[in-house]
């Protein structure tokens, strides 16, 4: 994660909008006397957010977390995808 000044953004937005997009960076704007800002890409704040939805549900996030465990522990089934066109 990378920490930077709004004066160094100021002076280099194309470079650290890109480090953000391409490199799928965090980049942390310090700002002197004021709170700090984190910069994400819009699909890593996408990806935050449907996450924080799928957990919010205890039932929901019982069954995701009960089956990270089980593919963790490899207890894992291949299924071949089917595909239905009408």
């Amino acid at each position: 994660m990378q920490v930077i000044s709004v004066t160094e953004l100021q002076n280099n937005f194309a470079r650290v909008f890109d480090n953000v997009y391409y490199d799928n960076e965090e980049v942390i704007i310090h700002r002197k006397n004021k709170e700090n800002i984190v910069m994400i890409s819009l699909e890593e704040y996408n990806s935050i957010k449907e996450t924080d939805y799928l957990l919010k549900s205890p039932k929901n996030r019982e069954i995701i977390l009960h089956s990270l465990k089980e593919a963790r522990e490899g207890k894992v089934q291949n299924r071949e995808l089917i595909e239905e066109w009408e």
